[in-house]
């Protein structure tokens, strides 16, 4: 294999048919009619200039291109990035433009350092702790405060940089005499017009048509609204934003946030695309992908991007069959740089408000919160408390609450262990839980159990509490006991030492006793651990072989 055919775009483009190239060019146009606007729009919502926006989706949408292992993805910049930039630049109390710009970058530079340096190290399985319910509360509140962030371009009145929505809210309302009418006909229309168009004219471009319809009616007018203004032209050059010790520790919190947040809606956009294609997307190099894509944003005068969904789904039903696609995107903007800024002059910043709104409405996911509450109430309650932590507290404090609450609950609920008896289904030398079986047979004088979970320091005391009081509860006195451990898939030193302990106090009382189907690298620790040789000749390959190895005994 040569050296380029280890990239994973010039592997993807190997036998590629002209057809699919062209596949390929369709689906980087469509999606770059799209990607202009919303990356001025996301970018104003990270309190920068719009322009960045443009900067953020050029050379970093050419390096995911080349190394991205999804075929799909569209990355740049997206709302729930841009907020949690926005709360990075408010942190730092920055007001002056050079510096908030400063900020942003350094902030795409962390990123991109934490990401890459987790893809190199194969880390990818971290992002597990941001739990997926936690995710749709903390996404569905964080779609409220970025709503709730733009009313003042929708209203065309100021108002003071808030997190909580209900200061927002409330701080609209004290200034509505103030509203700009015009502003407000000019964001209510596009918002209607964003709503009809998505349902009744999908694959129309939306984004676009509100842009030229918004900048056409403030130029013909002249209608006195806020405008996006003089736009500079030309292509990002490179520039290493000026980085102090103290700016890249202050911002270490919010980088690891963005991070983890940003790769998490990335991969599952990336998966769920892989899935329909029936190919593979790998999340170590994912990372890998986005960290240099973001190592580009940063060095570039732009600001952290990831993958989104709604310009993906554009992507993928437009044609996109590898990177192509999304180099093509890279080069269209690149071309609205160089010959097209001009025209954004007159584009009303409530157009670009209303373009935000309706993008982040998707992210209140009621389907799924049904869903949580109908499979899992622990799960629901966890979306619960990250949405009202996120609203009450702030984006920062909101995630932190999600996460922790998220570990403590899988904490509390592997403390205590699913175990369940079993008994043999008549007829057959299969074993079944007998709760959930009652047909199932008991073997007389054998205590034969189940365990339905990892074996570690916080379970081992309910653990030996439990087949204890099991023991005691039998209606035939407990002459042998088996376990069943082929669901325990991992075991500490405490959990393997506790387990050990029920062995031997078993042999002390003269109860025989067996372990069943245990997995290989549980069974290694035990025997590590067993110093007494508790399981010499105790283990038997499963539960019909060990109900015989026991009566045999």
């Amino acid at each position: 294999m040569s050296l380029l055919e280890k990239i994973p775009l010039f592997a993807s483009l190997r036998g590629s048919s002209k057809a699919q190239l062209q596949s390929d060019a369709i689906a980087g146009l469509t999606t770059a009619i799209m990607l202009v606007p919303q990356a001025m729009a996301y970018a104003l919502l990270a309190g920068l200039d719009p322009i960045v926006g443009l900067y953020a989706s050029t050379i970093p949408l050419a390096v995911y291109a080349l190394f991205g292992s999804s075929r799909e993805l569209a990355v740049g910049p997206v709302a729930m990035v841009s907020l949690l930039v926005a709360t990075g630049v408010a942190s730092m109390g920055a007001t002056d433009p050079q510096e908030v710009l400063t900020i942003a970058a350094v902030l795409a530079l962390l990123v991109g350092t934490i990401q890459l340096t987790m893809g190199l190290v194969k880390l990818g399985f971290l992002v597990k702790f941001l739990s997926h319910p936690v995710l749709v509360g903390f996404s569905a509140a964080a779609a409220l405060i970025i709503g709730s962030s733009q009313l003042k371009h929708l209203l065309g009145i100021k108002l003071a940089r808030s997190h909580f929505v209900h200061e927002t809210i409330w701080g609209a309302i004290q200034k509505s005499s103030e509203i700009n009418s015009v502003t407000l006909l000019i964001g209510a229309s596009s918002v209607v017009a964003l709503i009809l168009l998505k349902r009744f004219a999908p694959r129309f471009p939306r984004f676009l048509f509100v842009v030229v319809a918004g900048t056409l009616a403030v130029w013909l007018l002249e209608a006195s609204v806020a405008i996006v203004g003089s736009v500079p032209s030309g292509l990002p050059t490179p520039n290493i934003p000026n980085m102090s010790w103290e700016i890249i520790v202050d911002l270490i919190p919010i980088a690891l946030t963005i991070s983890m947040v940003a790769f998490m809606e990335s991969i599952a956009v990336a998966k769920s695309f892989a899935r329909k294609n029936r190919v593979e997307v790998d999340p170590d190099q994912e990372l890998r992908a986005l960290g240099l894509a973001n190592l580009a944003a940063g060095l570039f005068r732009g600001y952290p991007i990831t993958g989104g969904f709604s310009r993906t789904a554009v992507n993928a039903q437009a044609g996109a069959k590898s990177g192509l696609a999304s180099l093509t995107t890279a080069a269209l903007v690149a071309i609205s740089l160089l010959f097209l800024t001009p025209l954004f002059f007159y584009l009303p910043k409530a157009v670009l408000a209303a373009i935000i709104m309706t993008a982040v409405a998707g992210l209140i996911n009621v389907k799924e919160l049904r869903h949580l509450w109908g499979v899992s109430k622990p799960d629901f309650a966890l979306a619960a408390i990250a949405f009202f932590a996120t609203l009450s507290l702030g984006i920062e404090l909101g995630i932190v609450v999600g996460v922790a609450a998220s570990v403590l609950w899988f904490i509390a609920s592997t403390s205590k262990p699913h175990i369940a008896v079993l008994g043999r289904m008549p007829g057959s030398q299969t074993y079944r839980n007998i709760e959930r079986n009652p047909e199932a047979e008991p073997v007389p004088g054998v205590l034969t159990v189940r365990i339905d979970a990892p074996l570690f320091f916080a379970n081992t005391a309910f653990l030996k509490s439990s087949l204890n009081e099991l023991e005691r509860t039998q209606s035939v006195p407990v002459r042998s006991v088996l376990i069943d451990a082929s669901a325990i898939g991992s075991v500490d030193a405490s959990g393997a030492e506790a387990l050990l302990e029920m062995l031997g106090d078993y042999r002390a009382r003269d109860i025989n006793y067996a372990l069943a189907a245990v997995r290989g690298p549980v069974l290694d620790i035990l025997r590590v651990a067993d110093s007494d040789r508790l399981l010499e000749e105790r283990v038997a390959m499963d539960v019909s072989r060990g109900i015989k190895l026991l009566v045999s005994t």
